[in-house]
């Protein structure tokens, strides 16, 4: 899924590709994509995209006032392209949900909204007012790169979740998933069963200053990428998620897993845990 650093990527891309250009056609794909009726896709036609914006994972297209927000989900990408296909793509075929033609068709540049496998969660919106016009964006608790220590820390005062759990809930913190959770959690060194109200003073400025660096240095890494390579570029700067069974780069233990029914989160025992293996109920279930 793409999180803070690829969405900030995504948007200076598009500030740096597609600012001043005009929104010539928007091809829709797949409706089911739309969350919002009116103003219709059309409205975006003539219109000229004066910015591009981050709001927590979500990726915003000003034009002239009226927003293309999109939220890309788990499997959904933006892919440039310096010259698009003329023809209109047909309804439900393949991945591509939405086309945005930013110079003549078959001539100019654009991008394609796609989404890959068969849980088809990609969604866009077209309103004047993300912030009022977007439930998701309406929910959003304080950016993850915006929060001051104090703010942080008052935020996890009397929270009774697992600090995993926390990190990755957008009401509270804006911008983190599931991988750069797995990555801020094994730099600062914590469990991420730890409870996120019982953590003392240090342990609250390891995690604020973890989650800092992760997501900074990961920015860093991306932003002047090239769409095509964002995704590449992600996996080669993790040290855990991903990579169970393997050794990890700070103390060699082996990174451990633990799954639940639509995910899985990845730890060091050695670096987080006092070297004790967290339970995974689905291998213990198979160990019995």
């Amino acid at each position: 899924m793409p999180e803070l650093p690829e969405v900030e990527a995504l948007a200076h891309h598009l500030r740096e590709h597609a600012t001043g250009r005009t929104v010539v056609r928007v091809d829709v794909a797949s409706l089911t994509v739309l969350k919002t009726v009116s103003p219709s896709w059309t409205a975006l036609h003539g219109r000229t995209v004066t910015g591009a914006a981050r709001h927590g994972k979500f990726l915003d297209l000003d034009c002239d006032g009226l927003h293309l927000v999109t939220h890309l989900s788990r499997a959904g990408w933006l892919r440039w392209a310096d010259s698009l296909a003329a023809p209109p793509p047909r309804p439900g075929k393949g991945p591509l949900a939405l086309r945005v033609h930013l110079g003549p068709p078959g001539e100019g540049p654009g991008f394609d909204l796609t989404e890959a496998g068969t849980q088809k969660r990609l969604a866009v919106y077209i309103v004047e007012d993300p912030a009022t016009g977007v439930p998701g964006i309406a929910r959003l608790g304080p950016d993850a790169l915006a929060i001051t220590r104090d703010e942080f820390a008052e935020l996890l005062k009397g929270r009774s979740e697992r600090l995993k759990t926390l990190l990755v809930e957008q009401s509270t913190l804006a911008g983190v998933g599931n991988a750069y959770s797995d990555e801020i959690l094994h730099t600062a060194r914590l469990s991420p069963y730890a409870t996120s109200g019982k953590l003392k003073d240090d342990a609250v400025d390891e995690l604020y200053a973890a989650m800092r660096q992760v997501l900074t240095d990961a920015v860093e890494r991306s932003v002047g990428q090239a769409a095509a390579r964002l995704k590449g570029e992600k996996r080669s700067g993790l040290r855990v998620h991903g990579r169970a069974g393997m050794p990890c780069p700070v103390c060699s233990d082996t990174v451990r897993e633990v799954s639940f029914a639509t995910k899985s989160f990845q730890y060091c025992p050695t670096c987080q845990t006092g070297g004790k293996p967290l339970s995974d109920r689905r291998m213990d279930r198979l160990l019995k």
